[in-house]
């Protein structure tokens, strides 16, 4: 079979979202969500850790909603992941499908009220705008590049997710750096994954048969740090259509 190729281009950085507005104990929220469903798009919490499973196309809009979260200091990203199609290789650890919603440290989202947000979203009357959002190529750091964190201990705090998982939803709570980092092994995935699945050995979820990334795979003896989960990407070749 002969390796897939289609390089990373400004239309990969181009996607339709839907924007609404929602009025929760005073404060309106601005989301963000893809405007069409993610057919090969999935997160997973296991016994130990956060597996993302993606394809191509779709890696590449959950990549661009990143950068966009990066972007939208005001607005959350919210990515209905739970009710995609079960990835390959899923079902043996007992995996639940979760939500994905990343929140900038602005927005001061108390995780209490994402059910409530979400479920006032998705009233079928419940407003909503249909755009096309792009995002610069700078915006994307190089993919091969490791991130290295500053020394600064505020400067490092740029690079830190919180993690909160509540109503089925895991919710990453960071700034500018933070989301553009976990974009650029996203985007790194779908860009290694298609011509190794295509001349290699390939078995979803099987170590060392796969192109993966874990996205923020710190320290644990840095304190921050110490109760965190990875939250790991691995690419999948299209498994629903």
């Amino acid at each position: 079979m002969a390796a897939s190729r289609a390089p990373l281009t400004r239309d990969s950085l181009r996607v339709k979202i839907i924007v609404q507005k929602v009025r929760l104990a005073g404060t309106e929220y601005r989301v963000i969500r893809p405007a069409g469903p993610l057919r090969n798009g999935a997160l997973y919490k296991t016994h130990s850790h956060y597996e993302m499973y993606v394809d191509r196309p779709d890696g590449r809009r959950i990549g661009a909603l990143w950068l966009l979260a990066a972007r939208s200091p005001r607005s959350l990203v919210y990515l209905p992941m739970r009710t995609a199609p079960t990835a390959p290789g899923v079902g043996w650890e007992d995996e639940q499908p979760l939500d994905l919603v990343l929140a900038p440290r602005t927005v001061q989202l108390r995780p209490s009220r994402w059910k409530r947000i979400r479920e006032r979203l998705n009233v079928g009357n419940a407003p909503r705008e249909l755009r096309t959002a792009s995002v610069p190529e700078r915006d994307l750091p190089g993919l091969k590049a490791d991130c290295i964190i500053p020394d600064n201990p505020k400067a490092a705090n740029d690079f830190l997710l919180r993690k909160d998982v509540y109503a089925e939803t895991l919710l990453l709570t960071g700034g500018t750096a933070a989301f553009r980092e976990g974009a650029k092994e996203i985007f790194a995935v779908t860009k290694d994954g298609p011509p190794h699945a295509a001349t290699e050995y390939h078995l979803p979820g099987s170590c060392n048969y796969h192109v993966c990334r874990p996205i923020y795979d710190w320290d644990l003896d840095t304190p921050k740090m110490r109760n965190w989960e990875q939250l790991h990407v691995e690419f999948c070749p299209q498994w629903a259509r």
